[in-house]
């Protein structure tokens, strides 16, 4: 195909050929695909740092959700958009209210760790999620797998009444959100309720590809009963993460393991050199905003709300009104 432009990286010029994605044309092109055409771990810790983050992107989030990108997102924010049919494998409980939702879907998805997708479940309203890992690790190459809250949105309620597994789902992405790149300095990761989706992504990420990095992981929730994420961040200790913490404002129960009061009260002192990504309810990451700007750390900001969508009827199998909003 001849090219029809040319994509700035570090300052030198990369001719782009129509149908290329940024990091087609960043990755040399004896390799850009990679074996059966999927980008191997030892790729991408060679391609990535050379991408330049163009802006601080905020988008915004619902419960495990992106609504759309920021003005300027980065190379691997404008990764070419897909279509996928899938279904429904499972939706199985993390806690009383949060549940690990898993999707098969036709053909794997190239979505980096702190982007989203936009995803309608026959029936319902689409709504953009950020795919994370199951929170043991064990996630298959054509699944992706939400923490969603059940008593949120249009689909948590629904899950196990209207919505069961074999449920029809149509997915759409990249669709939004900030993603994790290699780099410099301290990985600080800041999470509060459902927003431990995307940094359990980018943490898993991080440890494959920058094993020497710093890293530092607060994880929190109102209630103790809502830390579901231990099982991840067992397996980060395993891997040599030694800052862990778990923070509830309520209900700690003799939990020893959690510290009281919101993720902010137990954040590290920051240093203008560490790149923190922050997700969760929005007053929690306009805080960590605000102690980031005061010492120029960088910030990768999603804010998660609350869904105010109503869920709809559902329709039957083979309705032809079914509209999946993609």
């Amino acid at each position: 195909m001849s090219p029809r432009c040319s994509l700035v990286v570090n300052g030198k010029p990369v001719r782009v050929a129509t149908g290329d994605t940024p990091l087609d044309a960043a990755l040399p092109r004896t390799v850009a695909a990679g074996r059966d055409g999927v980008i191997q771990d030892s790729m991408l810790q060679e391609a990535l740092p050379r991408l330049r983050n163009t802006s601080r992107a905020r988008p915004r989030l619902g419960d495990g959700a992106a609504t759309r990108p920021g003005p300027a997102p980065s190379p691997l924010a404008v990764l070419r958009t897909a279509k996928r049919a899938g279904t429904l494998l499972s939706a199985t409980p993390l806690s009383g209210a949060v549940m690990e939702v898993v999707v098969t879907v036709s053909r794997s998805l190239d979505v980096a760790p702190g982007q989203a997708v936009e995803v309608a479940f026959a029936g319902l309203p689409a709504r953009p999620y950020c795919p994370t890992q199951r929170i043991d690790g064990n996630t298959e190459l054509n699944e992706l797998v939400f923490h969603l809250r059940r008593d949120r949105g249009a689909l948590g309620p629904a899950l196990g009444e209207a919505v069961h597994p074999g449920h029809a789902v149509r997915i759409k992405g990249p669709a939004g959100g900030t993603p994790y790149r290699p780099g410099p300095g301290r990985l600080i990761l800041v999470s509060a309720e459902t927003g431990f989706a995307p940094i359990w992504a980018i943490a898993r990420a991080a440890r494959h590809l920058e094993i020497g990095r710093e890293m530092v992981v607060v994880a929190g929730a109102a209630d103790a009963d809502d830390l579901y994420m231990r099982p991840g961040l067992d397996w980060l200790r395993t891997t040599g993460v030694q800052q862990l913490t778990l923070a509830a404002s309520r209900d700690r129960r003799g939990q020893t393991d959690v510290r009281h009061g919101p993720v902010t009260a137990h954040l590290p002192t920051l240093r203008g050199s560490d790149t923190v990504h922050v997700a969760g309810p929005p007053d929690i990451v306009r805080a960590v905003e605000r102690l980031c700007d005061s010492v120029g750390a960088t910030c990768a900001a999603l804010p998660f709300l609350p869904s105010r969508s109503r869920a709809r009827s559902l329709v039957t199998p083979g309705d032809t009104g079914a509209q999946f909003g993609l």
